[in-house]
């Protein structure tokens, strides 16, 4: 069966932040644009990520500036675009004149040509010189530049062990990622794209100038097609996959599965910047607030085989992040403290690096135009620079689509961001007032999710309604199904939320109940219409 009777410029395969991206700065460009995810939005690597918006610091170690200087302007274009969901956030690197790091980066190798009696050790002068770099590159304006802390007297010292007496402090960026992901889907819909979540593309064929694709609803086995003048392969760690066994299409291009582990422990300090720790083996991590009562430390980069095989945080890699972190804070932390864990595989172009670490971030962008309607392939890539991403795929695809219009999502607010950066005190106030029911955390809750829509959310449904705990009630429950897709518990209080760190098995299974009936009853008054 087809569905469509006109062809969509773009088919879009992959419901992550690059498909959701594409699909939006196509939509607001005046093509047609479906897209079609096999899960939930946001349902893999996209939800996974170490919930940062950054520059990459340690990449100026491989020289990579081009990703660094990019990444660190889309920074302060992304904070004035999503203020509710990105915040600055400043981070603290402790030092250690004495440590050692079997590290095997180009600067690495320099130094020790240059400097042999340095060998294994990162001195201060060049970590300031780094930083120098990183405050510098993306020409900042918003967000406060480097500083040196006195860890014997600065309360950030308090948690770390008593070696640790001097630090730098520099900026970096928050972001709710699965948030992003969703908010980027509902502006693509919003300027007429479609979004079908929970439909896997079976088949993508080309027939002459288009691409027929085959689709599958998951949940109910129906089955159609439709057409595309182009189809985009933003399938995530699929993205092989698709090229091999959807599109049927040879290539020698390959991708890089790099999973990425998080642990998330009890609150392990009291101040609200966060931590980057250096490892000995080379490798760093960070340790960041959390969920109000959390912190969340990560991440890996361990090989992934196959993107079939579960995607989890190992016994070795939580043992790793706790001895990592043991090594800076005073108080070890252990398997006790571990609330929750998570996993994520990054779909890297396959550079031939000889290690995970050292594989690029950067993203590749691969036209094929062999034959008939074209196809790109998308690689790689940095939840920082989405934006980029999807201006370059629009740029790279342009020729295919002369009367699309100009790049325009260089600070265009997304669903909920239309008010300034400092704004976000007065719309809890506002939210606060409205509803004196609402406790305090739970008002900064919704304005730090919803932004300007979180008194919409509230004025529709004509006040919370029915509580579910952990702050979640009937009213952003009806929201999160009418207008950001959500289908099930686990989409809701794992991605549109993250209040499955506070609700109960009991709880959770009582959200799943009301949604199946509200989904009944949305059904039954279609059926009757």
């Amino acid at each position: 069966m087809t569905r469509d009777r006109e062809p969509a410029d773009l088919f879009v395969i992959g419901g992550g932040i690059n498909g959701c991206g594409i699909a939006r700065d196509a939509a607001g460009r005046g093509l047609s644009v479906r897209l079609a995810e096999m899960g939930d939005l946001a349902q893999a690597t996209s939800s996974s990520s170490t919930k940062l918006f950054h520059g990459g610091l340690r990449y100026l170690e491989y020289f990579e500036f081009r990703l660094v200087r990019e990444a660190l302007i889309e920074r302060e274009v992304l904070l004035e675009a999503m203020p509710h969901i990105a915040w600055p956030l400043r981070f603290v690197l402790p030092y250690h004149p004495e440590m050692r790091f079997e590290s095997e980066t180009p600067t690495s190798r320099l130094l020790n040509r240059v400097m042999p009696w340095m060998k294994g050790r990162r001195p201060a002068w060049l970590i300031r010189l780094g930083l120098f770099l990183y405050d510098h590159l993306g020409g900042r304006k918003i967000l406060p530049g480097t500083r040196t802390l006195d860890l014997t007297t600065a309360p950030e010292g308090a948690p770390l062990k008593p070696d640790f007496r001097r630090a730098f402090e520099y900026s970096d960026c928050w972001i709710e990622d699965s948030r992003l992901v969703v908010l980027n889907a509902r502006d693509a819909a919003a300027h007429g794209a479609e979004i079908m979540t929970r439909t896997r593309v079976v088949e993508a064929a080309r027939e002459g100038d288009l691409w027929r694709i085959e689709l599958e609803d998951v949940e109910t086995g129906a089955r159609w097609a439709t057409h595309a003048r182009m189809l985009v392969n933003a399938g995530g760690p699929w993205v092989g996959q698709v090229i091999r066994d959807v599109a049927h299409i040879p290539s020698r291009e390959g991708v890089r599965l790099v999973r990425g582990s998080h642990i998330v422990t009890r609150k392990l300090f009291e101040h609200d910047k966060a931590y980057f720790f250096q490892g000995t083996d080379g490798r760093i991590i960070f340790a960041i607030p959390y969920e109000r009562d959390f912190t969340l430390i990560g991440t890996t980069d361990a090989d992934h085989p196959d993107p079939a095989e579960p995607v989890v945080c190992t016994e070795e890699e939580q043992d790793y992040l706790l001895d990592f972190a043991s090594q800076y804070f005073a108080r070890p932390v252990t398997r006790e403290d571990v609330v929750w864990t998570y996993a994520g595989v990054r779909p890297l172009y396959d550079d031939g690096a000889k290690s995970a670490t050292a594989a690029t971030r950067d993203y590749v962008l691969s036209l094929d135009e062999a034959e008939g309607a074209p196809l790109l392939n998308v690689f790689g890539g940095k939840i920082t620079t989405y934006r980029r991403l999807a201006e370059a795929a629009l740029e790279k695809i342009g020729r295919h689509f002369p009367k699309a219009g100009a790049p325009w999502t260089a600070r265009a607010p997304l669903p909920g961001g239309d008010f300034p950066v400092d704004g976000v005190e007065a719309l809890i106030s506002d939210l606060a007032a409205a509803y004196p029911a609402l406790a305090p955390e739970e008002a900064r809750r919704l304005v730090r999710a919803y932004g300007t829509e979180a008194r919409r959310l509230m004025d529709a449904a004509g006040g919370p309604g029915r509580s579910f705990g952990g702050g979640l009630t009937e009213a952003e429950l009806g929201w999160l199904m009418r207008h950001e897709y959500a289908r099930t518990a686990e989409d809701v209080v794992w991605r549109r939320t993250k209040l499955g760190l506070r609700l109960t098995a009991a709880e959770v299974a009582e959200i799943d109940a009301w949604m199946a009936e509200q989904r009944r009853e949305r059904d039954d008054a279609r059926a009757a219409e």
